[in-house]
């Protein structure tokens, strides 16, 4: 089953390779991975997902917690969440199956975002299974190339997991 966790970290060297250590000695494999900035300077989020059963799982937290810059780490649940993937795809055309590409992308409301006379490179965000069904829809056409980003996640509402940890 998998399972989300952000991680409020300070921003140092070398905290990423501890993180995914974690996992990898306990034999788990990350499924996703995304770091960035957070609204508070020389903090980052990293967003993981990993498919693990609950009890490992709640062992690597554990861990997790008691690494030296790791602020808070929190499971998110998908129904309480806002996860989203980024992808751009490469996809071949030419002139009898460009305009049938462009209608797929709009279907999906993705972005076109470069043309040339052999190829159109889509960007489209949104949840993992609107992005495997557009991955999927272009795939007869033939798909040249792929960059796809981690999940992304945030919690709904208005808490965050900042004022958790700092009274803002």
């Amino acid at each position: 089953m998998s399972h989300v966790l952000s991680l409020l970290v300070e921003n140092k060297p070398g905290l990423l390779t501890r993180v995914a250590g974690l996992f990898a000695r306990r034999g788990f494999n990350i499924e996703s991975l995304a770091v960035g900035v957070t609204e508070i300077e020389g903090l980052s989020r990293i967003t993981v997902v990993v498919d693990v059963e609950r009890t490992p799982l709640e062992q690597v937290t554990k861990q997790l917690n008691k690494l030296v810059n790791v602020i808070k780490v929190v499971e998110l649940d998908a129904g309480a969440s806002v996860i989203r993937e980024h992808l751009l795809v490469k996809v071949r055309t030419d002139a009898t199956t460009r305009s049938q590409v462009l209608e797929a992308a709009a279907l999906f409301r993705a972005n076109v975002v470069d043309v040339t006379s052999d190829a159109l490179v889509i960007e489209v965000t949104g949840d993992s299974g609107k992005v495997q069904a557009l991955l999927r829809l272009l795939e007869p056409y033939g798909i040249k190339e792929i960059a796809q980003s981690g999940a992304l996640a945030i919690g709904r509402g208005g808490k965050s997991i900042t004022e958790r940890v700092f009274k803002n």
